[in-house]
């Protein structure tokens, strides 16, 4: 098939990494981030492109700069480069849908999507007591700054205590457990194997963060590196965000390419960028232990690149709790063999925070260029599992036109909001559980719980023997009962 010129195709990437301990040689984000773009010019071979660049797009992270694309375009000599900057809250996958959208439709011919953090960085300078610095950056404004429509949660679920991702992530866990009709004690096994062959993936791959793999029950049970975070997860089941790392991916018009004289092997097609941008409460979820978005965004990117994900040759699934990664194997329906990460996952490859997903899409091309005609998907999350995107890629062979589908009326309509009220006295049915930990300790057992009328509430409790019972076993489908002054009474 004839290649058309506004055929978007992928002709560069890098990532890069540090694990430098001596805070006046570590660089700083953006330095990291210049850094890599540097060296997806580079890998693109037309070192000329860098002039041509229009528009360059990052997600926020931990960080101040208030127009990081700017910085990137001043240090590269980007001078036509309009400057996109993503907020918390917007999918990853959009970041890079975009882009091959916009070449599709003749807006751009060169694009360029980066994101970088140094966490470890930070950590390393707390722990010595010496402020990190960054380049000041707070007055300018990018030409486009893309928030989200809504919040992340409600007002019901963070008076519950839930605050951090951890325990939102846990609870859709504790349904995921029921649905398979395991107890908690098999399902964390299998959590366990599953991450430890992770692990194993993180060790090997040069770019990971992590040296040594961990063996299943490492990562099962809770030791002084281990500690608990909110059952049934612990450190090494929760994204490693404290690392340095940064990475850039260059997109440009196959006819842009050509005039370049990019050699036609090592182009990457993008295929498919879909995505489910429903923001909906964790609580209000019909099903916790399902997620008809993953379900029909994800099939819909199979459906539209015309295979099934036995055709695919390569699989990263975004990993930030293994909720994430469950829900998605269930959506797209992977089999058991299959090998779901090419990076070894967020706690072993390195979870930047608001940057991973390029990081394993850099990892994804990387892999396809040494399979010609290979196929690769990846998956992302954005939110408590509230948003999710999917991309598809291939080496070396144009399959077909690229096609950007955002499928969130469709999900709107499969999947509504249940209702949410405030605790009350009354009997109800648990839907989701579980118990969130403080330095380790075993503090709250915070329960979502479902009405005889349908409502739902989040109720918790600190008493010691409620604690015990969330952890003893799964307490989805029990019944229980919410007392006069709105604390959970479990069976």
């Amino acid at each position: 098939m004839s290649i058309p010129d506004n055929a978007p195709v992928l002709i560069g990437v890098a990532a890069v990494q540090q694990k430098e301990t001596d805070i006046n040689v570590s660089k700083e984000p953006v330095a990291l981030m210049i850094d890599a773009v540097n060296a997806a010019i580079a890998d693109s071979g037309a070192p000329q492109v860098a002039a041509d660049i229009e528009v360059i797009t990052i997600p926020k992270g931990m960080w101040s700069y208030s127009n990081p694309s700017a910085l990137v375009a001043d240090a590269i000599g980007a001078t036509r480069a309009k400057t996109e900057f993503c907020d918390f809250g917007i999918l990853q996958q959009t970041n890079l849908g975009q882009a091959c959208k916009s070449i599709a439709e003749g807006q751009y011919q060169v694009a360029m999507v980066v994101g970088g953090e140094a966490k470890y960085r930070q950590l390393l300078g707390h722990k010595q007591g010496i402020e990190v610095s960054e380049t000041a950056q707070t007055d300018s404004v990018p030409d486009r700054f893309i928030q989200p429509d809504a919040e992340l949660w409600s007002e019901v679920e963070s008076d519950a205590g839930l605050g951090m991702p951890v325990g939102y992530y846990a609870l859709l866990e504790s349904g995921i457990c029921h649905r398979r009709g395991l107890s908690m004690d098999e399902h964390r096994d299998n959590i366990a194997s599953m991450y430890a062959r992770f692990s194993e993936i993180g060790a090997a791959n040069p770019d990971g963060w992590i040296e040594h793999a961990l063996d299943a029950d490492s990562i099962r049970n809770a030791s002084d590196k281990n500690k608990m975070l909110a059952h049934p997860y612990a450190k090494y089941h929760n994204s490693q965000w404290n690392v340095d790392q940064a990475c850039a991916l260059l997109f440009c018009s196959a006819g842009k390419a050509r005039e370049l004289g990019i050699d036609e092997s090592r182009w990457i097609f993008p295929l498919v960028s879909t995505e489910s941008n429903q923001i909906l409460n964790v609580s209000q979820r019909p099903d916790l232990g399902n997620s008809a978005a993953a379900d029909i965004a994800g099939q819909r990117a199979l459906e539209l690149a015309g295979l099934k994900i036995d055709d695919i040759d390569f699989i990263e699934l975004y990993s930030c709790f293994p909720a994430a990664v469950n829900l998605f194997v269930q959506a797209l329906d992977i089999p058991a063999d299959r090998d779901l990460t090419l990076t070894g996952a967020m706690p072993f490859g390195g979870g930047p925070l608001n940057n991973f997903f390029l990081q394993a899409t850099v990892k994804m091309v990387q892999t396809l260029r040494q399979q010609p005609g290979s196929l690769g998907l990846a998956s992302c999350v954005s939110g408590m599992f509230t948003k999710q995107g999917f991309g598809i890629w291939c080496a070396g062979e144009y399959r077909q036109p690229f096609v950007f589908e955002d499928v969130t009326d469709k999900v709107a309509r499969a999947e509504v909001a249940v209702p949410l009220v405030k605790p009350e006295a009354g009997e109800v049915s648990v839907v989701g559980s579980t118990v969130l930990y403080e330095f380790g300790a075993a503090k709250r057992l915070v329960c979502i719980c479902e009405y005889a009328n349908g409502n739902r509430t989040v109720a918790f409790s600190e008493q010691d023997d409620a604690i015990v019972i969330g952890l003893e076993r799964n307490l989805v489908g029990e019944k229980a009962r919410i007392d006069s002054d709105g604390y959970i009474c479990p069976g």
